[in-house]
């Protein structure tokens, strides 16, 4: 099996924006989330559904005249999509901010940049260490995979300056830098209370551990979750996740769960099929299932994931 087609299941099929009625917290639906009344500011989530080989959450905040965008998708078609979004929002794109250095959060960024020349391209330094460190061999792996829509060129955004962006006058803070974790931030946007962007919070599928191998690693992770919680958001945008998931903290909760689970499961499997088993029995139906065999099979030493 590919690796790519691990990915499927993550897809939110056939939308391409996400809906949250204002001051509540309904499952989604097609659509852009509508302004809370007087608010500065307000989102659209884009998706691009089960035709991607990654499901990613791609946000537009926009302002009155000017936008922001976090996160430039994985493909250059899906690129092209989220493109046409952004144009035809009406908004002058001022910057295109990269919240985690996985392929599938800046693969898309040459796309953009022909589409918003003017747009500045910023990330952190730790995700600009990220992607420098990762993005030759990423290209490797996936350039044949994505054929035509590979990127022509990797686009490497530029260090933001500090934690915080800016967008006409509101502030945007990159919560998580000063953590012991400071490569899975996310963006916490005050005036609408809204987390958005970064790799912690997941919904609605089983949850990539993959990645995050060792003890202190899920300590640290879930230590972030307790840092977004704190911070009380109205909205939440998981980096991935279903259809049918919501967009508050309980994204944040299920994430905190499931990462409690797996180590308790791993800790009693005898080997990844067993931990499968036991994975499948806690959380019967959920979607995801080969993120769940490959996590399953590097914690129990089966495969080695880089």
């Amino acid at each position: 099996m590919h690796v790519f087609s691990f990915w499927r299941p993550f897809a939110l099929a056939g939308a391409l924006g996400l809906a949250m009625a204002a001051g509540s917290a309904p499952a989604l639906a097609a659509g852009a989330v509508p302004a809370v009344a007087g608010a500065p500011l307000h989102i659209e989530v884009f998706n691009p559904g089960e035709e991607a080989i990654f499901a990613v959450s791609s946000v537009l905040v926009s302002g009155e005249s000017d936008a922001l965008l976090i996160d430039a998708q994985f493909s250059a078609a899906e690129a092209r999509k989220l493109a046409e979004r952004v144009a035809a929002s009406g908004k002058t794109l001022r910057t295109i901010y990269i919240s985690h250095g996985d392929p599938d959060y800046y693969f898309g960024l040459d796309t953009l940049r022909q589409a918003f020349p003017q747009a500045a391209i910023v990330a952190t330094p730790q995700t600009i260490a990220h992607i420098q460190a990762t993005k030759d061999e990423k290209l490797k792996v996936w350039g044949p995979q994505l054929g035509s829509n590979a990127p022509q060129a990797i686009v490497v955004p530029q260090p933001l300056q500090g934690d915080t962006l800016t967008l006409e006058g509101q502030e945007l803070k990159i919560v998580g830098l000063a953590g012991p974790a400071p490569d899975r931030s996310v963006v916490w946007i005050p005036s609408i209370q809204t987390v958005a962007g970064g790799i912690p919070v997941q919904a609605g599928l089983h949850v990539w551990m993959a990645d995050t191998q060792t003890p202190q690693s899920h300590a640290d992770w879930l230590a972030m979750l307790e840092t977004i919680e704190a911070l009380q958001p109205r909205v939440v945008v998981p980096g991935h996740f279903a259809p049918g998931a919501r967009l508050d903290l309980s994204a944040v909760a299920f994430t905190a769960d499931y990462i409690r689970a797996f180590d308790e499961e791993a800790a009693k499997a005898r080997d990844a099929d067993a931990l499968i088993a036991a994975m499948e029995k806690r959380y019967p139906g959920l979607e995801g299932e080969g993120g769940l065999v490959l996590s399953a099979k590097v914690a129990k030493g089966e495969m080695v994931w880089p």
